[in-house]
């Protein structure tokens, strides 16, 4: 007898201790009762009433990314490539995803897939190796309405490879390395281009400045004759004054003209304008120098 009774005190206790279930965080049971659905716990501790509660499916909340291998498609224009998708969901309503759908998995890629390729079949190959953030936009916006009544909200997709055929990888790589060609020659040309500009801009630059020497050298020397000039016409002017006051005749004013003259001519001027008026009287002047040399030789 006391083994019967322990055995029964076992069960109970076993039975106890397996209608105690405690639900992880981001996680939630879903609950039949009888065989139907009676509700969805969050996380916490419940307990169950044995053989008739029993718990369906553990549905984790957490955001989960599913990579789906390589799917063939065919472009607009005719060319068959391999692009393999990666898609973030989360389950929102563990009732929907446990009854909604027999294989949630599964009906996501063979969707994908069949989204993928009517995207893919409206486009050309250029325009789809440059536009993936329109076509995971797509994708995502399809995938997601279609995924509301199995309880997934699809957050994200995205296009991790796409694989084009190997001639057209060997022609766009040919491509890209002509291109890269072309603009090294433009970029070797715009530096030989700017590279004459500057020496260009440098001789035309030096001939201005030897221009201005020049210029400036000319403007110096008139500046300096003209300043010559002045200086004889006031030494002229000086003169003739000094012999009005002195009431002179002709004859010595025409003299000191010439003194006035010979004096000039000793100094930095490079030009004298003698007036008409003084170049007749030197003659006379000179006339009159030789007679006077005379007359010191005879005494």
């Amino acid at each position: 007898m006391f083994f019967i009774y322990a055995a029964i005190v076992t069960l109970i206790f076993i039975i106890i201790v397996s209608s105690i279930k405690i639900v992880p965080q981001a996680n939630s049971f879903v609950i039949e009762r009888l065989g139907a659905f009676y509700k969805a716990w969050g996380t916490g501790l419940h307990i169950i009433i044995p053989f008739i509660d029993r718990v369906a499916k553990k549905v984790s909340l957490k955001e989960q990314v599913v990579d789906f291998p390589p799917q063939p498609v065919i472009t607009k224009d005719n060319v068959t490539m391999q692009i393999d998708t990666v898609v973030y969901f989360q389950v929102t309503d563990p009732k929907l995803y446990t009854y909604g759908i027999e294989k949630p998995l599964p009906a996501i890629e063979n969707l994908t897939a069949t989204t993928l390729r009517n995207i893919i079949g409206e486009l050309e190959l250029d325009h789809t190796l440059t536009s993936r953030d329109v076509i995971n936009s797509k994708i995502r916006v399809i995938l997601d309405e279609a995924t509301d009544a199995w309880g997934i909200k699809v957050n994200r997709v995205e296009l991790k490879n796409i694989i084009p055929p190997r001639e057209i990888q060997e022609s766009m790589e040919k491509q890209m390395k002509a291109e890269r060609e072309r603009r090294e020659t433009m970029l070797r040309a715009e530096g030989e281009k700017r590279s004459e500009i500057l020496i260009a801009e440098g001789h035309k630059e030096a001939a201005i400045l030897r221009a201005d020497a020049v210029k400036e050298t000319k403007i110096r020397e008139a500046e300096g004759e003209a300043a010559a000039i002045l200086t004889v016409q006031k030494a002229l002017a000086d003169g003739i004054e000094l012999l009005n006051k002195a009431n002179a005749n002709q004859s010595v004013i025409a003299l000191k003209s010439l003194e006035t003259f010979q004096k000039v001519a000793d100094g930095k001027a490079t030009k004298i304008i003698i007036p008409s008026e003084i170049q007749s009287l030197a003659g006379l002047a000179s006339s009159l120098k030789e007679l006077v040399n005379d007359n010191e030789n005879e005494k």
